[in-house]
Order: C-alpha cells, then sequence, then structure tokens
C-alpha cells in the first residue's frame, strides 16, 4: 500500500502514540463536551495541538461517542489551503501514517467522488503536505479506529457546495456509515498576517472575538454553505472556508438539522501578542 508519511508529527502533534493518547486525555478533560445528540459531522481548527487541539479532539471525541455512532466505515475528511480558482483534489488510494498506525483511504468512495466533481485524483505521494487535514488524523485513529479516510481539499467557491453534495451521494450509494470533518482557522489576525483593520491591542482582540468570527460562526451554524465562502472571502474569517462549506453541506444532506457551537478560543490566549488567530469548534446534529 502506498503510505503518505506525517509531515507535522513530533512538531504540531507527538510523534509517538503514548504522547498523543497523553494529550488526548487531557483535552477531553477541559471545557464542554457533554453533549448526547447524534452528530453527522463538525468543524474543527488545525493549528498545532498547544494552540487548537483541545477544540478539535472533543469536536471529533463528541461525535464518536453521540448516539448512534456505532461502526463508522468512513471519515471524511475536508481541507486544505486552496484559492477560490484552484481544482479540487481527492487522495484516492494509499493511507496516511499516524503515530497510532496507519489510516487506509476507502478507494471506492474516493474514486467515486473525484469522478463526480471533476476533481483532481492524487496518490499519497502528490497529496500536499498541509496541516489542516494530518492533524485531526491521530484524534480519528483514536476515535474512530477501524475507519477508513477519504482525504479532500476544497477551494472556497460554488465547488465547496457541489463537493458535500455529492459526498453525502456517495455514502448513501455505497451505503457506508459516513462521519463529515471540516477543517478551517478562523481569523489571522495582526502584522504576521497582514490584516489589521482595527490596529492593535486589546480593541482588534475584541474585535475579532466580538465581531468578526462570530460572523463566520453563525453561517457555519446554519449551515448555510454559500454564507460559509462568502465570510471567508469577505472579512478574512475563515482560512478554509471551503473545507467548511462542504462539511455543513455534506453533513446536512445526510440528515442534520442544526449546527451547535462547541467551544471557541484564540492563540492569544495562549501566547498573548499583537498577532493571533481564532478557532473554533462546531457539532451538526441529527434530529
Amino acid at each position: 500500500m502506498e503510505r503518505k508519511r506525517a509531515a507535522f508529527k513530533g512538531s504540531w502533534y507527538p510523534a509517538e502514540a503514548r504522547g498523543c493518547e497523553r494529550d488526548i486525555a487531557g483535552f477531553l478533560s477541559q471545557g464542554k463536551g457533554d453533549l448526547q445528540g447524534e452528530y453527522v459531522g463538525g468543524i474543527v481548527p488545525h493549528a498545532g495541538w498547544y494552540y487548537s487541539g483541545s477544540i478539535a479532539c472533543r469536536v471529533i471525541g463528541t461525535m464518536a461517542a453521540g448516539a448512534g455512532a456505532g461502526e463508522v466505515d468512513v471519515v471524511l475528511l475536508f481541507g486544505l489551503h486552496m484559492s477560490p480558482g484552484s481544482t479540487p483534489r481527492v487522495m484516492v488510494r494509499g493511507g496516511w501514517e499516524t503515530p497510532f498506525g496507519d489510516l487506509a483511504v476507502h478507494e471506492a468512495f474516493a474514486v467515486s467522488l473525484a469522478k463526480r466533481v471533476g476533481a483532481n485524483s492524487v496518490s499519497p505521494a502528490t497529496f500536499p503536505d498541509d496541516n489542516t487535514i494530518e492533524v485531526q488524523l491521530p484524534f480519528v485513529k483514536h476515535f474512530f479506529p477501524t475507519a477508513a479516510i477519504v482525504p479532500v481539499g476544497v477551494p472556497p467557491s460554488k465547488v465547496a457546495r457541489i463537493m458535500g453534495t455529492a459526498a453525502a451521494d456517495v455514502a448513501s450509494e455505497l451505503g457506508l456509515a459516513t462521519k463529515v470533518i471540516g477543517s478551517t482557522d478562523m481569523t489571522h489576525y495582526g502584522l504576521n498576517y497582514g490584516f489589521t483593520p482595527e490596529g492593535t491591542g486589546e480593541t482588534a482582540y475584541d474585535w475579532v472575538r466580538k465581531t468578526n468570527d462570530p460572523k463566520a460562526i453563525k453561517a457555519m451554524v446554519s449551515m448555510d454553505a454559500d454564507a460559509i465562502v462568502a465570510q471567508g472571502l469577505n472579512n478574512h474569517n475563515l482560512c478554509c472556508a471551503g473545507a467548511a462549506a462542504a462539511a455543513a453541506t455534506a453533513s446536512k444532506a445526510l440528515g442534520a438539522v442544526r449546527g451547535i457551537e462547541l467551544d471557541y478560543a484564540t492563540s492569544y490566549e495562549k501566547s498573548p501578542g499583537d498577532s493571533f488567530v481564532g478557532y473554533s469548534g462546531i457539532l451538526f446534529e441529527k434530529a
């Protein structure tokens, strides 16, 4: 089996299973995480585990522990940093290394999805080394140990809605129990990111937390794919708006009726400064 090597282990998250297990136990003890619904999918942040691992872990863990979770066949992962004009891409074969063991790609699902949407079908060797998907994989292997994966790159355009709908159709036609994860961080604020509409200091920090990021959270909770993409493009509050929009669309098509904000934080709480990033965790719940 062709195998994609983990590019970020030992830096963005622990390189060994023992370290991942220790961090996961710590994350699960933090903040919110006692929801009891049935969750089709979610949206998670993708900074290193030090900054956003707690939120991502608790979203994915809640999906696994929720009512009706049962055996999961496939975890669909939407991510990648892409521009609106980019062509979507799907890793259609092989596996991806994690500290808990490799995650295999569900080839039938991946190939069918790529063909339906005209995506680039890529191998493990040519799928990008990109943190958006990789930092989630130890969580996926831990909480869904028998599931296969389908890694997908989605541009922030109308393609995101098409991709989400097509993915749900493939899951239904193949009769596969599927969970959906979209990966995006939120406002990247400060000189480091070339985005300072509210200057610096406490005013800027409050604007991100209380004004700019809540707009994107509202769009994600409403599962409105077009609004999600528009927020990212117009307000710079979603760095991977296509991934979030595709996840919301696929989750809705698979039976989700509402979005729930699990938690929100920024890197400022860990490393105060004039440049910081927002992180949110969203769950998509069935009726």
